[in-house]
């Protein structure tokens, strides 16, 4: 039995150690916010958090994860009142919305220990996918996050930027 901790709960998965992190996660615990994209840790879509570190699930063990503590989507923010979920929001940035789980989780560890990242910091850690090509909003969302995170601006509210529509 493999035991660490999924969102502040404690878990002990009675499955074979060599199971990835992600089938654990959606089969077992029905968190289904973790998405699998290419199971080859190409993509991103299965970024979580472990031990405040980005890592890919699909490519992670539950073996390899005894005594660790893991955050998925689910385990970020109840509300999406994230930083990182609110700027994303704010932007318009989700198109479909497969890649953003693994998105978010990857911003929210960056910006755990880069308050001030610059753009290439951005593009260096979040090497994520994206087939909607949402990559210049990506980063200035990203950025409207750090400055959310150091308190140099207000949180954003969603649609407030986007332009408005002409009645017919």
């Amino acid at each position: 039995m493999t035991r660490f901790t999924v969102n502040n709960q404690p878990v002990a998965y009675k499955m074979d150690p060599r199971t990835p992190l992600l089938w654990a996660l959606r089969d077992a615990s029905n968190l289904t916010g973790t998405k699998y994209g290419c199971g080859t840790g190409d993509c991103g879509a299965c970024t979580v958090d472990v031990d405040g570190t980005a890592r890919l699930a699909c490519q992670e063990t539950i073996g390899a994860l005894e005594g660790t503590f893991v955050t998925t989507i689910e385990g970020l923010s109840k509300d999406r009142s994230h930083p990182v979920q609110q700027a994303l929001i704010a932007a318009n940035v989700p198109q479909c919305g497969y890649c953003i789980p693994g998105v978010v989780m990857a911003a929210s560890t960056l910006l755990r220990t880069n308050r001030n990242p610059s753009e290439q910091d951005i593009k260096d850690a979040i090497p994520n996918i994206c087939r909607c090509g949402i990559y210049p909003r990506l980063i200035d969302a990203i950025q409207d996050a750090a400055r959310i995170t150091r308190g140099d601006a207000p949180e954003p509210v969603a649609g407030q930027d986007a332009p408005s529509t002409p009645e017919p």
